[in-house]
């Protein structure tokens, strides 16, 4: 699955009300994967923890938010399409309002997850090429 596919996926899942921390997104999106192949599924996961790492910057992470946290409200960024994402990345504080309202979308980083268990009978032991853990990203925390 390419960026755009991804993208796409997002937006055509997405509901026509508000839905900050992507609780009718999520089972959305993992419908939506279950009508395609397992390779979908792995798709959709490379690009989720691609996008959540290139977020996943010091200058993106509020000084008061735990590593899950950073993590929960990546997500919340990602499931608010990809203007907000693109908006988001090139102006890291645009972050914050996330951050200050406490928007998470934990339920969007299970979506591969249920999908691939349910199109295959299996757990998944994924291993993306990126990490989307808080703190991962070496180029985004110099620092560190």
């Amino acid at each position: 699955m390419d960026e755009t596919t991804f993208w796409q996926l997002i937006d055509t899942c997405s509901p026509p009300d508000p839905d900050p921390e992507a609780d009718l997104l999520a089972p959305a999106l993992t419908a939506r994967l279950l009508t395609g192949p397992v390779e979908d599924v792995i798709g959709f996961a490379e690009q989720l923890s691609r996008v959540l790492y290139l977020l996943d910057t010091e200058e993106h992470c509020g000084d008061d938010l735990s590593g899950d946290a950073f993590l929960y409200t990546r997500a919340a960024v990602v499931a608010a399409g990809r203007r907000t994402y693109e908006e988001v990345l090139r102006e890291p504080a645009r972050f914050r309002p996330f951050a200050e309202e406490l928007i998470w979308a934990e339920s969007l980083l299970y979506v591969p997850d249920e999908a691939y268990r349910e199109l295959t009978g299996k757990e998944w032991d994924r291993a993306t090429r990126y990490s989307y853990e808080s703190f991962s990203n070496s180029d985004g925390w110099p620092a560190r």
